[in-house]
């Protein structure tokens, strides 16, 4: 047998001659003395964990800057292609020798074809019938400069070759030039926080519609590309692909459609459909590519053809880990491996390289800005939208990779190309920063908390949503909040969903007809429209509310800072978010995913007003009934004092408006304290009577607190008193209202106290403590598994709390730099007065004392 040098020697040149050897695929192992470098198998494993290895640490360092994978998937072929690494005859002739190009080629490709089959599944074609005429426009004329930029480019560089046909070059450099990648662009406006913006909304729309148009380019690119007879065949080109689209949606989309219909709901589908789909992918790829356009043409049409919901998720989730994390980093890698920079001679070259650079994205840059100032929007926003459209990604190499394969570019064009692509979109995160920063709107916001809100104006809050579990007793928490014409309620509901590697993740098209409105990927597609209905639905039957959904995609690390920007732009009184925990079966409690606590953390730390961890356990009962009171929940606030302690009695007054809302409050207080102020116990019985006569008593209280607030160490307990009175004041003759007192001397009679309470409460409604020290807390917080709750919210969260009701954490905002000015609506003097209504005048009710650790009532 001849040696495999010998018998495999070829080179990507016309006059080299490459022959395979059938027989050496797979080796029969080092101890028969075979080399497995001269095996094909052996050689393309290698080969395949290079390239993964390489592009992953490329990732990993590129990640701080914000660089899309694209970059590092490109720059690795880069390193281990003849511009780096392969400079190294040996490396080269070894790692990368010519015979394996085929087998890295066909593998690169068929990641591409399934790759670009999820493309357009995840497509939502119903964009083009929502988007307006402004992203409409910015998409047509950002594409138009950029291609006549590489009109005139392709002038300069075809006046030294004659080997390409200069109408085809034209064509692919002008594609090239003016295409954007849309799921790089949203992985960037994700990264910049700029998703749920209105410039995000229209980078995006305008993206997609540009990929659309950037695809039929292609199309036509290909067409004329492998045609010698320019005129004749690429017309039957064209047309045989037309004929091939309509037949995709008129004979093989009612196919599809009878193969959802036949799975019933929540069942898997049968493999021989799922079988059947991926081949027909293949199928759809020969018959494009035998026809006379690229078999990624067919993959793509033959995806957009799958309906939107279980299928489609079915698919994403068996192909899309494998496809995208393992074949098309290989192909992006190939277009590196082809990528020679010492092609590029001469000072002239790399002159004209810069210039297309900045023609290029000058073009980009200054036709949306034509149509952005044309609709009065600001120039900086402008600007940074035709930046933005800048981006280039995978449509941009397929045009290249095509090209080259084609003799349309030479060796010198295509890597002048590459590095253009390169250098557009590395440096857009760098420059967006620096010249888009969104103004923080310094309108005054003086009401962060409950306490302070108006209880005639709006009342706004913002929900975050993990999985439509937390929806229910969220819906509940609102309607308890009792929405009226005096006080509407205005939520905000933010679908948190994580920022991850994966292309898929990123095809998001915002719904323009409702401000806010996303519909993500098919992965969280299901989810997030069963959690927007859902609250769709609520806000139709209930009255005085008005919902505004939204998505938020961002890394867990960085989430928050969605969730504080909007709580800010918004001016909401407080956050509602999940707890990171879920309740089982047998009632413990077990965590869903560890970085929603992280989120949790840092809303706590970062957050411009109150902020309430929910621990969900189910809201018993019916759902509640607005409006009427045909269904009793009962909620229980657990006071210990404080400014946390003070925002959920707020809440939970506010929630007296309600009919169907009993409320109970229990509060707390040191028994040292109690014995201080000489107070008698009650008679037995107790019962809903008011007591007279008792003197105010201080409670230990950390002066960290609210000493920026001009208090003395006893100045806290003013405030709790002041609230606990008024609240009294004005419910004192309501029945659906309780108030007790608990005297205890030790965290442990707390607990005591708190575990003998009835379990006839939907919801506990308690304070976070932040930097408060109490000895009926004392030694609590020593064994808190989630301190983020406070000792008595851990309490009531753990799986030894016997109770089954949901708990509320809220954490009352406090702004320590703020209050000390005059200006500050937490500022306190003499005369400053809890923003509460007045009550009618009335003889006043002080609290009961009790001796023992069991409950009284007035």
């Amino acid at each position: 047998m001849p040696t495999p040098d010998a018998l495999m020697a070829g080179n990507q040149t016309d006059e080299t001659i490459v022959c395979y050897a059938p027989t050496m695929i797979t080796t029969n192992g080092v101890w028969q003395g075979d080399n497995p470098l001269d095996y094909s198998l052996p050689l393309f494993i290698l080969q395949l964990t290079l390239v993964v290895v390489t592009t992953r640490i490329l990732v990993f360092i590129l990640k701080p800057f914000r660089q899309p994978h694209v970059i590092s998937e490109i720059l690795g072929g880069v390193i281990l292609g003849p511009s780096v690494l392969g400079r190294n005859k040996i490396f080269a002739n070894t790692i990368f020798p010519l015979r394996s190009v085929m087998v890295l080629e066909t593998m690169a490709n068929v990641g591409l074809l399934y790759f670009l089959f999820l493309v357009g599944v995840e497509m939502d074609m119903s964009v083009l019938r929502r988007t307006g005429k402004k992203a409409l426009a910015i998409a047509v004329t950002g594409m138009i400069l950029p291609f006549l930029a590489g009109f005139a480019f392709s002038y300069l560089l075809h006046q030294d070759t004659q080997t390409m046909n200069q109408g085809t070059f034209v064509l692919f450099l002008g594609v090239a030039l003016s295409v954007t990648a849309f799921p790089v662009l949203a992985r960037i406006l994700a990264e910049l926080k700029l998703i749920n913006t209105e410039l995000g909304r229209i980078a995006m729309s305008s993206a997609l519609i540009n990929d659309i148009c950037a695809w039929i380019m292609l199309a036509l690119a290909i067409a004329i590309a492998e045609q010698e007879d320019a005129s004749l065949a690429s017309l039957w080109v064209i047309v045989s692909s037309a004929v091939f689209v309509l037949f995709c949606f008129i004979v093989i989309r009612p196919g599809i459609d009878w193969m959802v219909r036949r799975t019933p709901d929540g069942e898997s589908f049968n493999e021989f459909y799922v079988c059947l789909i991926l081949t027909g992918v293949m199928i759809s790829g020969f018959i494009t590519d035998a026809i006379g356009t690229h078999s990624v043409f067919g993959a793509f049409v033959f995806g957009l053809v799958i309906p939107n919901g279980p299928l489609g998720l079915s698919l994403i989730e068996k192909l899309e880990d494998f496809v995208s994390g393992l074949l098309l980093p290989l192909f992006f890698a190939m277009s590196g491996l082809k990528t020679n920079f010492a092609a590029i001679h001469g000072g002239a070259t790399w002159a004209y390289l810069i210039l297309v650079i900045v023609l290029g994205c000058a073009g980009k840059i200054a036709g949306t800005l034509i149509v952005t100032m044309f609709y009065k929007m600001p120039v900086r926003e402008g600007v940074t939208l035709g930046l933005l459209m800048n981006t280039k990604g995978l449509v941009e190499m397929i045009v290249l990779n095509v090209g080259k394969d084609q003799k349309v570019l030479d060796d010198e064009s295509f890597a002048m190309m590459v590095i253009v692509a390169l250098v557009m979109t590395a440096t857009i995160t760098p420059i967006v920063t620096i010249v888009y920063r969104p103004a923080r709107k310094f309108i005054p916001y003086k009401r962060r908390t409950l306490q302070m809100s108006r209880p005639d104006a709006e009342l706004r809050i913002l929900v975050c949503v993990h999985t439509p579990r937390n929806v229910p007793t969220i819906i509940n928490i609102l309607e308890a909040s009792c929405p009226s014409k005096t006080s509407p309620l205005c939520v905000y509901v933010l679908h948190l969903v994580e920022l991850t590697g994966r292309a898929s993740a990123m095809l998001i098209v915002h719904n323009t007809r409702k401000s806010g409105r996303a519909a993500t990927a098919n992965q969280t597609q299901a989810q997030s429209d069963h959690i927007i209905n859902a609250f769709e639905n609520y806000e139709q039957h209930a009255a005085c509310v008005s919902v505004q959904p939204l998505t938020a995609i961002s890394p867990y690390s960085t989430m928050h800072e969605d969730i504080c920007n909007l709580a800010e732009d918004k001016r909401v009184a407080i956050v509602i978010i999940p707890f990171h925990k879920q309740q089982t079966v047998d009632g413990g409690m077990e965590a869903t995913n560890p970085a929603f606590r992280l989120v949790n953390q840092n809303v706590l730390s970062h957050a411009p007003c109150s902020v309430g961890i929910l621990v969900d356990r189910g809201w018993s009962g019916s759902r509640m009934a607005t409006g009427t009171n045909q269904v009793e929940h009962h909620v229980a606030v657990l006071f210990f004092g404080g400014p946390d302690d003070r925002e959920a009695l707020s809440y939970a007054w506010r929630m007296l408006e309600h009919p169907g809302i009993f409320v109970t409050v229990v509060r707390f207080i040191p028994e040292e304290n109690a014995t201080a102020a000489g107070a008698a116990p009650p008679p037995a019985g107790g019962g809903r009577r008011s007591r007279r006569g008792s003197e105010s008593r201080d409670l230990s209280v950390d002066l960290a607190v609210e000493g920026a607030a001009g208090l003395d160490y006893r100045g806290r307990n003013k405030l709790d008193e002041e609230i606990i009175r008024d609240f009294k004041m004005a419910n004192s003759n309501d029945d659906s209202v309780s108030y007790s007192e608990i005297v205890a001397s030790n965290g442990e009679e707390t607990v005591a106290a708190i575990r003998s309470m009835d379990r006839g409460h939907d919801l506990f409604i308690v304070g976070r403590g932040q930097g408060m020290t109490s000895p009926l807390t004392a030694g609590l917080t020593d064994w808190s598994e989630c301190p983020e709750l406070g000792a008595i919210g851990d309490l009531l969260a753990s799986s030894d709390f016997a109770a089954t009701a949901s708990v509320l954490v809220v954490q009352q905002y406090c702004n320590l730099e703020f209050m000390d000015s005059p200006e500050s609506p937490m500022h306190l003097d003499e005369n400053t007065q809890l923003n509460r209504p007045s009550p009618e005048p009335m003889t006043p009710v002080d609290r009961v004392l009790t001796v023992d650790s069991s409950p009284r009532q007035f």
